[in-house]
């Protein structure tokens, strides 16, 4: 582990310094990370030069605007150095919201006590659609006792068109309930939805962004993925691939998973080290959540978590 290494420093440098590889540079601000985190000190947002760049656009994504997946976290949640000690790790790295993959032992009413204590808001949440009405009101209460703004569908997945188009309207009649509890309910993709014939070349996501009523529905979109699905259709320009789904959908993009991809081997990697072009499709699209994901992380779950902040608060676009 390099404790000496400035990871925050490389980390900026790669974003300011014209002609810089931001492969390696974002390679080593990992390792920086990783140090700082096995050290076991807070690893604190470092200070905006100039807070301004080109076309008076803010330097990077308002740090209220990120958020982190805790899939990511999910082996480092549920071992060592568990839940509450990576919770207070995200606190000292900037984090103000996170999305949830589970309680973790704890209630919502409980989870929400531990969270205010640390100044962290969870602020959605992945939810599979409910088995039953019961099921249902479980659900949008926990997320309206934990302050939540979104619930969001993280999975589907079939090759039937009738079982996609019956789970657009479960998802429709979801989400008008939702809506009485003052949440926004979301769809998360994969790359599948873009690549599944469902018959006479039919896709899901032409199911989905036919089918969802978009005054009711929104959309979550993971970049990682729709990149990986512009690929599996031949697209020659991926980025652009992912600019079209953005701002052809009727329903609104709330929420990005903001996920990189490694050249090399097609998986994914921590935020800058890949090929995916943020920067480019946040210029086209403003979500109103950057959520950071790794379902991979490069060194250590915590090091993707500290990498992924950085960038976001520091990315030029």
């Amino acid at each position: 582990m390099c404790f000496g290494y400035d990871g925050e420093g490389a980390l900026r440098r790669s974003l300011e310094e014209k002609g810089a590889s931001r492969r390696s540079l974002f390679r080593g601000a990992a390792l920086g990370a990783a140090g700082v985190a096995a050290a076991g000190s807070g690893l604190a947002s470092p200070a905006v030069a100039g807070g301004r760049h080109g076309g008076g656009r803010p330097h990077g994504v308002p740090h209220d605007r990120i958020s982190i997946q805790l899939y990511t976290l999910r082996a480092a949640l549920g071992g060592t150095p568990g839940f509450d000690a990576v919770l207070e790790r995200l606190a000292q790295y900037g984090y103000e919201k996170v999305e949830l993959a589970g309680y973790y032992g704890r209630t919502a009413a409980q989870l929400r006590d531990f969270l205010d204590g640390l100044g962290i808001r969870a602020s959605s949440s992945h939810d599979g659609i409910s088995a039953d009405a019961t099921a249902l009101r479980t659900k949008l209460e926990n997320a309206a006792t934990l302050g939540q703004r979104y619930v969001v569908v993280p999975f589907l997945a079939s090759s039937s068109l009738a079982e996609w188009q019956g789970w657009a309207d479960r998802m429709n009649a979801e989400a008008a309930l939702a809506r009485r509890y003052g949440l926004r309910y979301g769809y998360h993709n994969h790359a599948h939805e873009f690549t599944t014939d469902l018959g006479g070349g039919v896709t899901p996501w032409e199911v989905l962004t036919e089918r969802l009523d978009p005054r009711l529905v929104h959309l979550e979109i993971d970049l990682y993925w729709v990149y990986t699905g512009g690929i599996g259709v031949g697209a020659a320009d991926p980025d652009r691939f992912a600019i079209d789904v953005i701002r052809r959908a009727p329903q609104e993009v709330r929420q990005f998973h903001v996920k990189d991809r490694d050249e090399a081997t097609g998986d994914m990697c921590d935020l800058g080290t890949g090929v995916v072009d943020f920067p480019r499709i946040f210029r086209r699209h403003t979500a109103e959540e950057y959520i950071v994901e790794n379902d991979t992380p490069d060194v250590s779950p915590l090091t993707s978590a500290a990498v992924g902040h950085l960038y976001l608060e520091h990315v030029r676009f």
